[in-house]
């Protein structure tokens, strides 16, 4: 017998990659540390439309989508969080948005061991830079389909 519908609460985390530098943003929330663009997928978006959204809302760039990272499925006591981890390069401009976003206190590139020097948010992006510095999987975008 089936059990009710579990409420799923959606996101991407965007891994921006320019050679060999990582797009980071300085998030106004959880101590002001460092994270990877990243969010919510808002009603009636598509993953990859949140990832590039996300990702010009907190630092102002725009990107391309090379693929996909890992697709995270995590329980929690009141429903899962699902969450896409795409990887991106950047289109046109690599600066970084000066002003404060809403939710971005700053923005920058850095490498891998530079990332390691700073107050980061979680566990998962030198997890995410060190897979990537060591030739990660990098799945078709097509893995996910409409």
């Amino acid at each position: 017998m089936a059990g009710p519908p579990i409420d799923t609460w959606t996101f991407v985390v965007v891994v921006v990659r320019d050679e060999d530098k990582y797009l980071l943003v300085k998030e106004r929330k959880y101590g002001q540390v460092w994270y990877l663009p990243a969010g919510t997928v808002e009603l009636g978006e598509t993953f990859a439309e949140a990832a590039h959204r996300e990702t010009m809302e907190e630092a102002g760039i725009e990107i391309e989508l090379e693929g996909i990272l890992r697709v995270e499925h995590i329980p929690v006591p009141n429903g899962s969080r699902l969450r896409v981890i795409y990887l991106a390069k950047p289109t046109g401009k690599k600066e970084p948005a000066a002003d404060a976003k809403l939710d971005t206190l700053g923005t920058t590139w850095v490498t891998y061991e530079e990332a390691l020097r700073l107050p980061l948010r979680g566990g998962d992006v030198p997890q995410y830079l060190e897979a990537m510095s060591k030739g990660m999987d990098v799945y078709p975008l097509s893995l996910i389909a409409r």
